[in-house]
């Protein structure tokens, strides 16, 4: 599978209005080459680089997405309306939907992850990223990933 955006390339700068200096709106995704037999996609945006590149302490999930439906061939700036059936999990700010980056110090690194999956997870309500690479397991037959950077211009 191949994961990109329109909105920057592989390893480059994610545009201010796409973090919490802009309009911290979702930047526009688009893939490709989803296996036939994927049931459904999940989505998993976070930065490992939190607090700090040069001591990072923990994984900052950004944004969690389930039950893509496997025709889908990506998600609109802004990232919404999701598409019929999908569904938002929580993120580290313990509400649903996108939150931009917003790194206290440094140039961090955002990771965009897609999965195809051989089964749906609808027992997950509003699921954590925890929830969803637990229930994934086993189920993935397929993945991309598009990595951005950003880094605060007022810190």
């Amino acid at each position: 599978m191949e994961l990109n955006s329109p909105a920057f390339s592989a390893q480059g700068e994610i545009p201010r209005r796409h973090t919490c200096e802009g309009e911290d709106s979702a930047p526009p995704l688009r893939w490709s080459g989803v296996p036939p037999e994927a049931k459904s996609l999940a989505l998993i945006v976070d930065d490992p680089d939190a607090p700090d590149p040069a001591a990072p302490v923990r994984t900052w999930v950004h944004w969690v997405i389930v039950d893509l439906a496997p025709t889908t061939t990506g998600l609109p700036a802004g990232g919404r309306p999701l598409p019929p059936g999908a569904r938002s999990g929580l993120n580290d700010w313990q509400r649903t939907g996108y939150g931009g980056p917003c790194p206290p110090v440094g140039r961090h690194r955002y990771f965009f992850k897609l999965y195809a999956l051989d089964t749906w997870l609808p027992a997950l309500q509003r699921p954590t990223k925890a929830a969803v690479e637990q229930a994934m397991k086993g189920h993935v037959l397929a993945q991309a990933e598009l990595v951005g950077t950003y880094r605060k211009l007022h810190p």
